[in-house]
């Protein structure tokens, strides 16, 4: 099975063309490949290109736990850099299709920037979705870790929580995270982004992907947090997002559509052997 792997700003992903890969992919299968140990290591799979009747493209996306992903900002750069690399697209615009909804890219010349049009961030509850009634779902509480949190709630495609703090860390990310994913007003699980606003145009964000984990960096958790910046007054429409891995651009427009800049590494390109899935990870 080929695979090619990338990385944006240490967000790493697994790309497998379905023509190529020969099998269709279990969740034991999923969980091997990302395993760090047993596997090729990564945070996630991109399975594409597959054909789509609206779009240019249809991609899949695979947590390391095996569930799908609505949607994935650097999953969406690497995939239209893996598709500039093998030669299906330019530097023209083109169409991506996700269960998350639909999105624009465009390969910039050299092939290491890449810009996305994300589309619109929504706060509404039955969208995200959060239980209880229909809402935009701004300043609530939410308890993890021994604290009492304030958060914000929003989807771009997939669900986001964003807890605004004077002080962030990989700690806290890592304690109060993974708790925050399950609580149950959150049906479909969450992201969480805890994110310190340095200025008017700069947020910093530590992040804990859902059935990923500590993430170094993340398209759409960048996307969520700057649209809750925006909608807050804390911040413009353009948006320096910092994570541990790096940085992205955000440009937001006044009804809340993201445009996403930002780099992807070309890591390495091989063959998964049969042999990996005979070994229990």
């Amino acid at each position: 099975m080929k695979f090619s792997k990338y990385h944006a700003l240490g967000n790493d992903y697994v790309v497998l063309n379905p023509k190529e890969a020969g099998i269709h992919l279990t969740e034991s299968q999923i969980k091997t490949i990302c395993h760090r140990q047993y596997g090729i290591g990564s945070d996630g799979i991109l399975l594409g290109p597959i054909a789509s009747t609206l779009c240019d493209f249809k991609l899949r996306i695979f947590n390391p736990d095996g569930s799908e992903a609505e949607k994935s900002g650097n999953g969406l750069r690497i995939f239209s850099r893996y598709l500039w690399d093998h030669k299906l697209v330019g530097t023209e615009s083109f169409s991506i299709e996700t269960i998350g909804g639909t999105v624009q890219s465009r390969v910039h010349p050299g092939g290491r920037i890449i810009e996305v049009e994300m589309g619109r961030v929504s706060f509404m509850s039955d969208q995200i979705p959060v239980t209880g009634e229909s809402r935009e779902v701004i300043n609530e509480k939410i308890k993890a870790a021994g604290r009492e949190f304030t958060f914000c709630a929003a989807t771009i495609g997939n669900p986001h929580c964003v807890i605004i703090l004077e002080e962030i860390s990989e700690k806290l990310a890592r304690e109060a995270g993974p708790v925050i994913e399950m609580d149950s007003r959150f049906p479909n699980r969450i992201n969480v982004q805890f994110m310190k606003v340095t200025n008017r145009n700069c947020i910093q964000i530590e992040i804990w992907e859902r059935g990923a984990g500590y993430t170094l960096a993340s398209g759409s958790s960048s996307s969520a947090a700057a649209a809750v910046a925006y909608k807050l007054g804390l911040c413009d429409r353009e948006i320096t997002v910092e994570m541990p891995g790096g940085e992205l651009e955000i440009s937001l427009s006044p009804e809340f559509d993201v445009l996403m800049l930002g780099p992807v590494t070309r890591v390495a390109e091989g063959i998964l052997f049969k042999e990996l899935f005979s070994t229990s990870s």
